[in-house]
């Protein structure tokens, strides 16, 4: 089921916003200055490919420990993305969200164009992992003990 799903979500748009990704990858590497962003930008440009199956966590809340990423550095590097490319990235997932949630079949669809949105906003000390990794215990998110 989540294959299909991923393939009737990158017919509808994914690869779109999956090449929006690479594109500001791509800009941030070339800077140099930006290579900190471009490792978030080509992670999440995986998970915009084929967002089904996965999902955005914190970093800090996944591994149980902070990191450069996720704490004070990393709230500066958010800033700065935001005012470079996160709001535009964002426009787009929302500008597709609007049209999938038109229809009843494109809800959950436009579901996942909302995450996006809210991870391009702030990419920084997030990382990308399967679902069936998670495991949930209260409000804390740690790795599933694998089998």
């Amino acid at each position: 089921m989540i294959f299909i799903l991923n393939l009737i979500w990158f017919i509808l748009g994914g690869w779109l916003m999956g090449l929006g990704w690479i594109l500001a990858g791509v800009i941030m590497a070339i800077t140099i200055v930006g290579l900190p962003w471009a490792r978030s930008c080509f992670m999440i440009a995986r998970y915009s490919f084929w967002p089904f199956g996965y999902d955005i966590v914190s970093r800090d809340q996944y591994y149980g420990h902070k990191d450069m990423g996720t704490g004070t550095l990393g709230t500066i590097g958010n800033v700065i993305w935001f005012v470079l490319a996160g709001w535009w990235l964002a426009i787009g997932h929302i500008s597709l969200a609007i049209g999938l949630a038109c229809s009843i079949i494109g809800i959950p669809f436009a579901w996942a164009h909302v995450k996006l949105a809210m991870a391009s906003l702030f990419p920084v000390g997030k990382t990308v992992v399967r679902v069936d990794e998670l495991s949930l215990y209260g409000k804390k998110l740690i790795p599933a003990p694998r089998a």
